[in-house]
């Protein structure tokens, strides 16, 4: 299993935009075999920060998603709108290997 962590900037005057965004990727990325954490946004400290969990089986199975999304037309929308509402300065993108007990 490989868990995707997602550190975004966002633009604090369009958290409502942003929340919007993050609620479209969550059932897309189950669409195409992963599971999602969930999209974690500013409550104390910066306002500007916000973060989204989610797993596949694999590097492989991610990167198959990847490509999907490419050209998945839900998946286009939820690009288009983020660039549309400006809710999103900048991003990255890490890797981890969850340990469970």
């Amino acid at each position: 299993m490989i868990t995707c962590y997602l550190r975004y900037i966002i633009n604090p005057a369009r958290l409502a935009e942003f929340e919007a965004y993050g609620k479209m990727w969550i059932p897309l990325v189950e669409k195409f075999g992963g599971q999602h954490h969930g999209y974690f946004l500013p409550s104390e400290g910066a306002n500007n920060v916000a973060l989204a969990l989610f797993s596949f089986p694999s590097l492989a199975t991610y990167e198959v998603y990847r490509e999907r999304a490419k050209t998945d037309p839900d998946c286009m929308a939820a690009f288009q709108y983020a660039e549309d509402t400006g809710c999103i300065v900048s991003y990255e993108r890490s890797f981890f290997r969850p340990v469970f007990s």
